[in-house]
Parts: structure tokens; sequence; C-alpha cells
């Protein structure tokens, strides 16, 4: 009210002071509407009064504050600073409340901080208006957003609170952006000495050591600031720092990273090197290839899978064919027994870039590396299997992937497994001149391995060498049967139809000299080239029977039983015969006694010719004896008449005739039809 009536005077003596004061009283009476054109008035005027300018644009920021305009707020008051900084400070004593204060310092250190931080991307270009500037104005640079402005607003807050730190630390970024390093390492040292581990000062400190030059005392700052294991801090600070101290840090952490690896490789160095390259990664914005790739690594050494493959995913998803991150990342699965996940990773790194993928493997443990090639070789074969069997490859590998893994494999291990699959690779892409020197250079002209010997036979029935590849297909055919159906894709079907022939006449003229064993190479080579004819398989299964291999010749004479539907009454009743005495031989008396009725039933003269050669009628109606019997016993009385019924068939037996009689009378009591 006394300021209405002074102002009502015709004398206008302190005019804009007192508007001033007018502002702040409806500002206290809760009318921030006439306070602020009061303020508006004062800020205007053609002629302006500093002090009185000052007081208005205080109070015009605090309503700026309530309105959420809280960037005109920090504005308003470093362009107060700019007319009179203790005027400033004064004015905020005396006319702001308490319980306003607390938030207008918080607003100010966090615009002033924003302004630094937008800095970097402004390029440190002042403000321009269009309009030429009138009134308050004319006193001012209108550079607000520059480093100086901040400094200023920084400077009122640290005399409103010279305890806060936050107002410190925003004061000492504004000299840094300002070029003024030596009194912002003053001010931090200052405050560092009062609280010795606050992060955002050793961060700040760091780097300003390490800009002028201080290396060892950069060093020392980035250890406490790791010890105290908060690197979020950098974060602000990269926001308002130049570009070439960005890429100073970062060449340094790197740097000091590199060095610390080159140690002993303990636990705490690797920790150390970890922080490091954080760092890093943070100063170049948040991806460095190969601070990544190194910190993955560190990860890995320390156990920390998940972790390593976290940044091994960063680096692929920037650059999804890097071969360093791929192999990394299959090392980590590698480590976790992850065989299908290291497998891909390896494989897609080996088609990439197989030179430097090679060393990466050769520099594993020796198991390992065993490990890797071992599931790289099951891989690739069954792909190359795959692909000779059904002319298609799994996934999106061709034959020149395979030619990739193959070549890696040799250099990786001068195993003969390697070798021998480089070899049937070169023979899928129809390069046989290549694969036969292949051969030669590896295992010699006349190799003494079997895998190897059985390749070159593949090459020579390709020269229409037959008699010279028999052999050592046959040797293959008794070691390992999927191999050489692995490998008699190779050959056509007639030769196939040729070989299988003279692989069985073979076979024959070895079983007749009693050389059963090399006898089942031959007949194995003969069913694997004829794609399991019934013939060769039961050549095989009696060769197997002379060897005492009953369940494998049951297998075979299984498989013929199966494609009985052509055959005569008469071949049947044979191959039953003969299943029967196999399963009589593997105790199987039940099954035998099923497969000796079938016999009789389709050719029974052939069967009882057959029975008599061997086991001998006697002997195997004991047998339909004992199982007619026991199905008697358990009241089975129409399966042990069955039984009974063929056994007397075999021989005129007391002990069948006994229990046919019984039977019998069974039946006089309850029909057993």
């Amino acid at each position: 009210h006394m300021c209405e009536q002074l102002l009502a005077a015709e004398q206008s003596t302190y005019h804009n002071t007192l508007l001033a004061l007018r502002g702040f009283c409806s500002l206290h009476a809760q009318d921030p509407h006439r306070a602020l054109q009061d303020f508006q008035r004062v800020i205007e005027h053609d002629s302006p009064h500093p002090n009185s300018c000052i007081k208005a644009l205080c109070g015009r920021g605090l309503i700026r504050i309530s309105g959420g305009s809280n960037y005109l707020t920090a504005l308003d008051y470093i362009t107060a600073c700019q007319l009179k900084l203790d005027e400033t400070v004064f004015t905020i004593k005396s006319y702001v409340p308490w319980n306003q204060r607390g938030l207008l310092l918080k607003v100010l250190q966090e615009e002033g901080q924003m302004m630094l931080q937008k800095k970097r991307y402004l390029g440190g270009s002042s403000i321009s208006f269009q309009k030429k500037p009138t009134g308050l104005y004319t006193y001012l640079t209108l550079k607000s957003r520059d480093a100086p402005g901040v400094f200023q607003l920084a400077s009122l807050l640290v005399e409103l609170d010279s305890s806060d730190e936050a107002s410190r630390i925003l004061c000492a970024d504004a000299l840094y952006q300002m070029g003024r390093g030596e009194e912002a390492h003053k001010m931090l040292s200052l405050a560092l000495s009062r609280n010795p581990q606050r992060a955002p000062l050793l961060a700040r400190l760091a780097l300003l050591q390490l800009r002028r030059g201080f290396v060892y005392d950069g060093n020392q700052l980035l250890k406490r600031l790791i010890r105290i294991g908060d690197s979020s801090c950098l974060l602000p600070i990269l926001a308002i720092v130049q570009e070439e101290d960005r890429k100073l840090l970062q060449s340094h952490c790197r740097w000091r990273a590199l060095a610390l690896l080159k140690g002993k490789q303990e636990a705490a160095a690797i920790r150390e090197a970890i922080a490091h390259l954080s760092f890093a990664i943070l100063a170049a914005g948040g991806y460095a290839e190969d601070c990544l790739l190194t910190r993955a690594r560190c990860y890995g050494c320390l156990g920390q899978m998940k972790t390593a493959i976290f940044d091994f995913n960063a680096v692929l998803k920037e650059d999804p064919r890097n071969a360093q991150a791929l192999s990394g990342r299959g090392f980590i699965h590698l480590a976790l027994r992850q065989q299908k996940e290291a497998v891909k990773d390896l494989i897609s790194a080996l088609k990439v870039e197989a030179g430097a993928v090679i060393p990466a493997i050769l520099s594993l443990k020796p198991e390992s590396q065993e490990l890797v090639t071992g599931w790289l070789l099951q891989h690739s074969r069954a792909a190359l299997t795959k692909l000779m069997t059904t002319k298609d490859l799994p996934g999106e590998e061709t034959l020149g992937d395979l030619l990739t893994m193959a070549k890696a494999l040799t250099k990786i291990c001068r195993a003969a497994q390697h070798h021998i699959f480089y070899t049937d690779v070169l023979m899928a892409n129809g390069e046989n001149q290549e694969a036969l020197k292949h051969l030669q250079e590896n295992f010699g002209h006349s190799p003494a391995e079997d895998f190897a010997r059985a390749r070159l036979a593949v090459l020579q029935l390709q020269s229409r060498n037959m008699a010279g590849a028999m052999a050592p297909l046959s040797v293959l055919a008794r070691r390992d049967e999927k191999d050489l159906a692995f490998l008699l894709n190779f050959v056509d079907t007639k030769q196939q139809q040729h070989l299988a022939q003279a692989a069985a006449q073979q076979g024959k003229v070895l079983m007749k000299g009693h050389d059963h064993e090399q006898a089942l190479g031959y007949h194995s080579l003969a069913v694997l080239a004829s794609r399991d004819s019934p013939r060769y398989l039961r050549h095989r299964a009696a060769c197997l029977m002379h060897l005492k291999k009953y369940e494998k010749a049951l297998k075979d004479m299984e498989k013929v039983i199966q494609g009985h539907g052509s055959n005569s009454p008469k071949t049947q009743a044979g191959d039953h015969c003969c299943q029967g005495l196999l399963l009589l031989s593997l105790a199987q008396e039940e099954a035998a006694v099923q497969h000796y009725m079938q016999a009789l039933q389709l050719d029974e003269p052939l069967a009882l010719s057959t029975i008599t050669n061997c086991p001998g009628r006697e002997s195997l109606t004991k047998t339909f004896h004992k199982i007619a019997q026991y199905n008697f016993e358990n009241q089975h009385y129409e399966e042990a008449w069955k039984i009974t019924d063929y056994g007397l068939k075999i021989d005129k037996s007391s002990e069948l005739q006994k229990l046919k009689a019984r039977l019998r009378r069974e039946a006089s009591s309850c029909s057993i039809h």
C-alpha cells in the first residue's frame, strides 16, 4: 500500500525501485500476475536503474519457476549477475524467502549444468537477436548460454552457499570451458581436500592433470576413482569436455589398460584394466570396438561369461561380420560347453576372416583346441554327408564354406582326420586330381592309414580300377560302415553294382578258405554297395554266424524278412529257419519257436530238411516241448496246442505226445478252440 502511495505521487524519483518493491510485495501476497507486470515494467524501461533491474529479474525468475520455465529463470539470474553480482546476492538473501531459496538454488545448478552440456553441440556460439536490443539488453552481451554466463551463475551459487560442492563443481566446469584450467584445478583441489573420496572431483581433476601432461598424477587419481567404483560420474563430465580432451582420456585409458594386461594377468590387474577400458568406452561415446573386444576378453578371463557376451554383442550389433567378436563369443560358448552356439559363431568368423581366427584358435589350451576342432569337424562332416546324400546343404553353408572349414582344420591341427575331410570336400567339389594330390602329399602313394587307403580306392574306382579298390574298401567296411556308406556316394550306381557282385564273390572264396574275418569285410562292402540287397545280407549273416556274432547276424536277417513281399515260400521258409537258429544261439527260445513254425507253415519239406541239418530234430523238439509246457502251465492252451502240433511234425517225441494227451483232457472240461 505504501508503494502504491509513493508511486501515485507526482515526483517520479525511485520509480523503478518502488515498482520492484511492489512486485515482491505482490509476490509474497500470492499475486504473481500483478508482480510480473511490475517486474516487466522495470526491465523494459528505456532508462533502467541497475539495482532495480536486478530485483525485477530475480523476482521474475522466481515466478518463472512456478510456471515450469526453469531455463528462463536461469537466464534472468545470469543477466542479474552480469549487472552486479553482489547486488544479486543481496537481493536473493533479502527478498527470496527461505522456503523458496533451496528450490531456486537447485534449479539454477541444474540449468547451469545443462547449458554447459549444450555448449558442446553449439560450438560456443552466442545467442543472436534479429531485432535491435532495447532497454536492459543494451547493458548485456547476451552470452547467457556461454561458459562466462554459467560461471557468473555458479559464482552466485557459491556466494550464497560456500559449502555446496555441486556449485563449486559447476564453477570449475565453467572455468574449464572458458580455458581457465589452472583456476578450475585449484578450485577442485580445494574441494577435494575437504572430501577426498568424492568421485566427481577425482574424475575432473584426473582429466585436468592429463590435459596438463601430468600423466602419473592423472593415473593416481584414476586409481582412486576406480577404488570408489563410481564410473557414472564421468557421464556429465564427458558431456561438457572438449573433443580433444575426450580423445585424450580415451587413448590414455586404453593405453593404461593394455599396459596392465601385458603384466602377470592377475585378477586385480584385469579388474583395473576393465575399469580403464570402461572409461575409454564412455569417453568414446559408448562405442569403441577395440576397447569393447578387449574388455569382453577380460570378463571372460574372470569367468564373467554373460557380461563378456554382452560386450561382444555390442560390437556385432554395429558390425555383424566382425571376425574378432564372432570368434570371441564362440570361445565364451566353448568355455560354457555350448556346442551349437560355439560352432555357429566360429564358422561365421572363419568364413569372414580365417587368417585372423586360426591363430586365435591356436592360442587356446591344447584341450580346448581339441574340443573346438572336434566340434567343427563333427558339424562340417554332418553338413557334407547331408550334401552328398540329399544334394542339399543345411542352413546357409555352401561347398565353398566347407572348403574353408576343411582348410582351416588342416592348419589348426595336422591330424589325419582333418586331411581326410579336406580330401572328401575336394572330391565332393569334383576336384579329384587335387584330392589325389593332397592325399598323396599327406599319406604317401601307398597309405598305411585305412581311411586314406579307402579314399585312394574310390579315386581308383573312378579310373575303373575295380581290383585295386576292393581290398581297401573291405577293410573300411569292417572298421567304419558309416564312413564307407559316405564314400560310396562318390561312386556311380553301375559301378556300385559291379563292386557289390565282385565283393560278394570274393567273400565266398574267403569263406571257403575259412577266413571268415576278412570275408566279413567283403560281404559288408557288398551289402553297402547294393543298398542292403537281401541276397548279400544273407551272405553276411552266414559269415557273422561263423564268427559267433549272432546279434549282428540277427539284425541282417530281420532286414531280409522285412522285405519278404515278393520272395517265394521256399525262400521265406529258409530265412525263418535261419532266424530261428540265430535266436536259439541267443537263448531266445520262444521267438525261435515262432520262426520255425512259420517256416513249417510256408514249406514243410524244406524246413524239416534244414532243421535236420542244424540244430537237429531231437534238439529242436525239446525246445518246442519246453515252450509248449510253459504255455500250458500259464493256461495259454491254444498256443500250447499249436506249438505241440508243429513240434510233433518235426519229431514224434513221447514228451510232446504226453503233453498233447493232457491238452485233450483239458479240452473235455473246457473248449480250447
